[in-house]
């Protein structure tokens, strides 16, 4: 595969973990660079990985993982974006996340931005490519761009106040629904 490839293979899988950074960005209340960079990181490490696992599963697997991946990305999408607007809508304003529920969160909202990087690593798993290089142009990618998308957000955020968090989990539901009809419809 060549470098360019993987590059353009990377920023690809990582375009669904961006707009879904922009939404975490605009919901968080004073979003700084380390809470873009840890959400870059976790983004970055899960999407990397998932290809590794989507190839490690190979062919086993393919037809049941490719068959249902929108859907899982779709419901846990939608899951996190519903939370989302619910905790906006209830949430009172001195209340501070636990930063064990907010790493939770950002680990879920990173694994159902990666099921599409599953079934690629499964694909993968057919073709004569360093399955590695994929992996971290992959993970690379997915950090450089959630960190922007967060920071992105947070001006956002500032812009619209609180109903950027009902945006942010609009922005989820958005892309889960935009993943099922890409592989619906296309």
């Amino acid at each position: 595969m060549h470098p360019v490839s993987i590059l353009l293979l990377g920023l690809a899988m990582s375009a669904d973990a961006f707009a879904a950074a922009i939404g975490k960005g605009a919901a968080m209340r004073h979003p700084r660079w380390r809470d873009a960079l840890r959400a870059g990181l976790v983004f970055g490490v899960i999407e990397g990985l998932t290809p590794l696992l989507g190839w490690l599963l190979g062919t086993g697997a393919a037809g049941m993982v490719e068959a249902w991946d929108h859907w899982i990305a779709f419901g846990l999408l939608t899951g996190l974006g519903l939370h989302m607007i619910h905790k906006a809508l209830t949430d009172d304003d001195d209340a501070a996340p636990t930063s064990r529920r907010g790493l939770a969160a950002l680990a879920l909202a990173g694994l159902a931005t990666s099921i599409d990087a599953l079934a690629v690593g499964i694909g993968l798993a057919f073709v004569d490519v360093n399955i590695l290089a994929v992996a971290a142009a992959i993970g690379l990618c997915t950090f450089a761009m959630v960190t922007a998308g967060v920071m992105a957000g947070r001006a956002l955020g500032q812009l619209i106040g609180r109903r950027a968090e009902i945006a942010g989990g609009l922005v989820l539901i958005l892309v889960g629904a935009t993943i099922v009809y890409e592989h619906v419809f296309a």
